[in-house]
């Protein structure tokens, strides 16, 4: 048979911009030292000793001074010698781990999720029903209409009442209040395992697809250690493990107060952890035991964890650690508040994460 065979064309590092492959490499050095840039070009460079990422006709010196050119790095002055991220980088990386974690995710449907359930939406299904106070004008089905008016008043006196209008049903659009917890104790950079880092890159992705796909829904993201405090979308990039314990318990207090704030009846915590909790907080001091599941700290936490699940709140806890006593607890916990937990590899990390908040999503509460 004579024809021509298409396939996608995947173009090689050669044909490649040198630009793009070195902003790309760029872009995951920066989340590994936290937004500090001189770090990032300094293992850059390296990196290009070693397998001669750059031409004699570019080097990191031309690759830096596009990155200024084109508006992803500040310009140093005597104002501010310290060159900087801008946000235009912030969102590359965004966009970037949205792209890596999921790629499956197409951008041509944006907007809110589709149930099954019909409802106020956008989305036209093929039923109709009566016209209703407060059903919209654009969705009254016009064909539908003009045949009830004509069969129920006929040719010569035709008119048009609101018994005879018909409006299209259209799919139940659920909207998402989530809060997204990041541990970010000393375990999570311990014996020499960077787990912070996936931890960011999913935090950022999160973020990105709630902002293009869902952007009716909302994202609150907290760090734990010690205490919990309140972080913006810009300020994933340059998260940083400190010398912490984990304060599980004032991380979902602090989740319960931000999602009490949101009228939003579909409410989900998702909490990303390496540990069992080790601190609590009495009064003004740290009550602390790192060296196993401390029953003080243990009946606090669990009793959020249920406290949660009477104010229909679910937890999906993402374990970055597999030990079977950590499992224990997160079984425990996971039970007492009728969530989920998934125990994810480093590389898992992002796939768990899309899959349950796109389950999550499709939930409908009256």
């Amino acid at each position: 048979m004579i024809g021509w065979n298409f396939k996608k064309f995947i173009p090689s590092d050669d044909e490649q911009n040198p630009f793009e492959k070195l902003l790309k490499l760029f872009k995951e050095l920066l989340l590994h030292t936290s937004g500090d840039v001189n770090e990032a070009i300094s293992w850059l460079t390296e990196l290009d000793k070693k397998y001669n990422l750059t031409t004699p006709e570019y080097g990191i010196g031309d690759f830096v001074q596009d990155l200024m050119d084109k508006g992803f790095l500040s310009k140093p002055d005597h104002k501010n010698p310290v060159i900087t991220p801008t946000s235009k980088l912030e969102i590359a990386l965004r966009q970037s781990a949205l792209n890596d974690i999921f790629d499956q995710l197409k951008k041509s449907k944006r907007g809110s999720h589709t149930t099954k359930f019909s409802g106020q939406g956008d989305e036209k299904t093929s039923e109709y029903k009566p016209f209703e106070f407060g059903d919209k004008i654009d969705q009254i089905a016009i064909s539908e209409s003009l045949k009830n008016a004509q069969i129920n008043h006929g040719i010569d006196d035709f008119m048009m009442t609101q018994d005879d209008l018909q409006v299209h049903e259209t799919f139940y659009k659920s909207q998402m209040s989530t809060v997204l917890m990041i541990d970010i104790s000393h375990s999570m950079i311990l014996y020499g395992e960077d787990r912070i880092t996936p931890a960011k890159k999913v935090a950022m992705a999160l973020a990105e697809l709630i902002k293009t796909r869902f952007p009716k829904d909302t994202l609150d993201i907290l760090v734990f250690g010690n205490d919990a405090w309140q972080i913006e979308v810009k300020d994933l990039p340059y998260l940083k493990v400190g010398p912490y314990h984990t304060n599980t318990v004032a991380g979902l207090e602090l989740a319960m107060d931000l999602l009490r704030k949101r009228k939003n009846p579909n409410k989900q915590i998702m909490m990303i952890t390496d540990g069992k909790p080790t601190c609590i907080k009495k009064g003004k001091k740290y009550y602390k035991n790192a060296w196993g599941l401390d029953k003080t700290i243990l009946n606090r936490t669990l009793g959020l964890a249920v406290k949660c699940r009477k104010l229909n709140i679910p937890i999906t806890t993402f374990m970055i650690a597999k030990d079977e006593w950590l499992v224990n607890f997160v079984d425990q916990f996971t039970q007492a508040n009728n969530g989920k937990a998934f125990y994810s590899s480093l590389d898992g990390l992002g796939e768990f994460l899309f899959m349950d908040y796109k389950k999550n999503k499709r939930k409908r509460r009256r």
